[in-house]
């Protein structure tokens, strides 16, 4: 049997409350203020804090619905403690290096997932993405990720899907050819992001990806090759160290 902490964290509860009441079926404000006995607002800050961690998406009614974290997810193919691991002290140099927020991503059947985030210290920046989930087509660590795989392979994990797959594959082999994705505003407005795929030592498709996440009013083609650069740089280093390892 359990028995309640003795030093529970009424908002903590009530935020993983709601995480299980939306994998029941949507919900709205009004509806999770009353199962939970909070106060509308209160509700409402709950949703939009699971929201932004993906637990929670809202849809055109108004309603809330179970984001990407709370459903079953496709299986990550990388180990995803020893990517994290190993890629952290080459993620704040790389920080270092570009003054941008920088991200690392992995593949879960059609999603990107970010593993880690490490901020920069500009007042107007990306924010911590560690544990978001984006469309793999949309995300520029998730485009240069599919840029590697087989065409049948691509196939299998978009069929039945309403993805453009004639166009995904049209930009997916500009991607293979430049070595780097970009993702201008396709997942939030006013961010632009640039990835690169990190190889996995003796294996045919890549570990994981790297990318560069800034405000769209920084984004500068001119500097576009410093940060692909800086990018592929990382990624070798992290593969290098992945082999070491």
């Amino acid at each position: 049997m359990k028995n309640k902490p003795p030093y529970a964290i009424d908002s903590v509860d009530h935020a993983l409350h709601l995480a299980t009441m939306l994998q029941e079926g949507p919900l709205g404000v009004s509806e999770a203020a009353a199962r939970l006995g909070v106060s509308r607002s209160t509700a409402h800050r709950l949703l939009a804090m699971l929201v932004y961690r993906d637990f929670a998406e809202q849809g055109p009614d108004r309603r809330y619905r179970a984001g990407p974290v709370l459903r079953p997810a496709d299986p990550v193919g990388a180990p995803v403690a020893l990517l994290r691991e190993v890629a952290m002290p080459h993620l704040r140099a790389l920080v270092a290096r570009v003054r941008e927020t920088v991200n690392l991503q992995v593949l879960a059947g059609t999603e990107a997932r970010f593993l880690a985030s490490v901020e920069c210290d500009q007042i107007l920046r990306v924010g911590d993405r560690a544990g978001r989930v984006l469309p793999a087509h949309l995300a520029s660590g998730g485009k240069a990720l599919l840029a590697a795989l087989p065409a049948a392979e691509l196939t299998r994990r978009y069929a039945g899907t309403d993805v453009n797959l004639t166009r995904l594959r049209r930009e997916l082999g500009l991607i293979r050819r430049r070595g780097f994705a970009i993702n201008d505003q396709l997942t939030e407005t006013g961010l632009t992001a640039v990835g690169v795929a990190i190889p996995w030592p003796g294996a045919d498709e890549p570990a994981a990806a790297v990318s560069v996440a800034l405000p769209s009013a920084r984004f500068d083609h001119d500097v576009l090759p410093t940060w692909v650069g800086a990018l592929s740089a990382t990624a070798t280093a992290i593969a290098r160290d992945l082999g070491d390892g």
